[in-house]
């Protein structure tokens, strides 16, 4: 269920909710063109592909439109398919991927060389490939690059705070690569770099966004579906799929798309605190369901 910390990161404050439970994508299949879809949660957990998900996205491309993939990863989407491969998810289900990490780029570039504080593990380092970025300590750094934790699997926000301390002082902006707060790694919840964007928040610290729900991403991700289908496809008929209610939902709601909500990954299977949680929070969804299938 969303905690606390992610409601704080992305508060919402709309009213008028209306939302469908449906047997399967295709039930309404027909009514859309395009598909704007999640990775981790949706189609894998970051261990095994979900086998009715992939499916479920193979036929909807062969029988009706382009399947862009739509992740807060801070890697480049071309980075993304050698992670398919090792967890089995097809090439099959995709036309293309876009990412928060390449999103960024944009971000990074304006402000390259640097010099930058790299903030983040060693496996994210393909986001400044093309970069040309001067990384150096936190003192003598103009801004610092954010991917997530040095070590996900042990540390917490909390193992960070003389740092992001540190660059309070210096008035350092910090770009932030992912904005999820947290999600599953196969049956264990690990912090993103989302995590450490809202403490420096908190701490009164200036942080650059340009993944999910923020605009950036998004429209990278409308030039990707011009180019695969050759025409400009009508908002309305563009649905995003998500397990993330303040990412994938709060952006598709912002961007004016319709949504389908998968209610098995962060925010839990169970429907009816789900859609208390909705109608709490005024989250516009058009259906859900328990996990992706057609």
């Amino acid at each position: 269920m969303v905690d606390e910390i992610t409601a704080r990161a992305y508060p919402i404050s709309m009213t008028n909710t209306k939302y469908a439970d449906i047997s399967g994508l295709g039930h309404i299949a027909d009514d859309y063109d395009a598909l704007l879809v999640d990775i981790w949660g949706v189609i894998h957990n970051g261990r095994v592909a979900f086998p009715d998900a992939v499916a479920a996205l193979e036929r909807f491309r062969r029988d009706r439109g382009p399947v862009v993939l739509i992740s807060n990863s801070p890697r480049p989407g071309i980075a993304i398919p050698a992670q398919f491969d090792e967890i089995g998810v097809p090439h099959t289900l995709y036309d293309a991927i876009v990412t928060s990490g390449d999103a960024t780029i944009d971000e990074l570039a304006r402000r390259a060389p640097g010099p930058a504080f790299k903030l983040g593990p060693e496996r994210d380092d393909g986001l400044y490939e093309n970069l040309e970025m001067n990384f150096t300590d936190l003192d003598a750094a103009k801004f610092i690059a954010c991917t997530g934790l040095f070590d996900d699997e042990v540390e917490t926000p909390d193992d960070y705070t003389e740092i992001l301390a540190q660059a309070r002082a210096l008035a350092l902006p910090l770009v932030c690569a992912n904005p999820d707060i947290r999600v599953m790694r196969g049956d264990k919840m690990i912090y993103c770099g989302g995590a450490l964007a809202l403490k420096y928040e908190d701490m009164g610290g200036e942080v650059i966004y340009a993944g999910k729900p923020h605009k950036p991403i998004y429209r990278l991700a409308r030039s990707w579906l011009l180019e695969v289908s050759g025409y400009t496809i009508d908002t309305s008929r563009i649905l995003v799929i998500g397990d993330n209610v303040h990412t994938d939902l709060l952006g598709a709601q912002n961007q004016g798309y319709p949504s389908l909500f998968v209610a098995s990954g962060l925010d839990g299977g169970n429907a009816t605190p789900i859609k208390s949680l909705l109608e709490k929070h005024g989250i516009m969804v058009n259906y859900m369901l328990p996990s992706l299938a057609w």
